[in-house]
């Protein structure tokens, strides 16, 4: 009986150590925030009493759900080599279009802001994909428009719009199913409905070629113009539907919400492995940065000497770390 010996030049050669590398670079990258997630949640827990206590992780839940549905849509443009400024200020805007039309019934409450938010992103969407316009212009000029006609409608901020006490629109953030919130339940369902479409449909393959290399996308036919407006329009849908949300939630249309909350959904969707360059990235990691933001939230509201400001310098701390990171990771992959 023979016997297959192995070459230990083989194994050893600078090709499998860079295939090795590779392997080791891709794996960082893809699960790099779950790591730094279970870290904090282990250090939390030994750090304060009340850290994993039943009420403080459902509020860690809710109060990242809203977040998060921008960070879906936001996955998905970041996926196209894109960006969209504007979600926070249409976040805002469908908040209090939501408020304002439960004074004329749940359907109103759901349709006006979706339809107006869905306009503007299918606006943003046409000049980027038809006119040639860079996103980061024209979502800019969307963020000003959605906050200057927020500004129109609430008299500069001085009026905010309540929902009925007895309106069924409240039900949408306010009630939960076995213990659930509906808000969480929500989320759960979109981000498997999001990661079913990057994975198992054309459009998905359509966006990661786009990021990857959009020249070589339209030589292989690929719908180019339609998958770039169909993923603004969706990013600004789920950003309206995202002030569906918070308008439910706080009975109300709170005009100051959504502000800088653009860049914690890019933050978010980096520290979740999606490259700032497009082409890559998970919908689970987008989940994943969306909590690892807000634990770091709770962490310092709970240590209690430390002010919000803290909550901006420890992220844009880690941020900087994994971009830099995810820099030197693509390159170990491409070598």
């Amino acid at each position: 009986m023979s016997t297959t010996e192995v070459d230990p030049a083989t194994t050893n050669s600078p090709e499998a150590a860079m295939a090795s590398r590779a392997r080791f670079a891709a794996l960082v990258q893809r699960q790099g925030a779950f790591a730094i997630f279970v870290l904090v949640m282990v250090v939390a827990s030994f750090s304060f009493d009340s850290f994993l206590s039943r009420g403080n992780l459902t509020g860690i839940a809710v109060q990242a759900s809203f977040l998060a549905m921008l960070a879906l849509g936001m996955t998905f443009v970041i996926m196209t080599g894109g960006i969209d400024l504007s979600v926070g200020s249409v976040f805002a805007l469908g908040g209090v279009l939501a408020a304002w039309g439960s004074q004329h019934g749940t359907l109103v409450a759901f349709a006006l802001p979706l339809g107006v938010c869905g306009f503007i992103g299918l606006v943003q969407g046409l000049v980027i994909a038809r006119g040639g316009l860079p996103p980061f212009i024209v979502t800019l000029a969307g963020l000003l428009f959605a906050r200057g006609l927020l500004l129109l409608l609430t008299d500069e901020g001085a009026k905010t719009y309540k929902v009925p006490a007895g309106s069924a629109f409240r039900k949408l953030a306010q009630n939960d199913l076995l213990g659930i919130p509906y808000p969480v339940l929500l989320v759960v369902l979109f981000f498997a409905i999001g990661a079913l479409v990057l994975h198992r449909t054309s459009y998905g393959a359509s966006v990661l070629a786009i990021g990857g290399q959009e020249d070589a996308a339209e030589l292989m036919g690929l719908p180019v113009a339609r998958t770039k407006v169909l993923t603004y329009v969706a990013s600004a849908l789920l950003a309206g539907f995202g002030g569906i949300m918070i308008a439910s939630y706080t009975s109300s249309g709170v005009t100051i919400l959504g502000v800088g909350l653009e860049l914690e959904a890019i933050a978010a969707v980096v520290l979740g492995g999606t490259l700032l360059t497009g082409g890559a990235g998970t919908i689970l990691g987008s989940l994943i940065g969306v909590l690892l933001l807000q634990v770091i939230k709770n962490v310092i509201n709970q240590v209690g000497s430390l002010d919000s400001d803290w909550q901006a310098v420890v992220s844009g701390t880690i941020l900087l770390g994994v971009v830099t990171l995810q820099r030197w990771l693509t390159r170990a992959e491409r070598t």
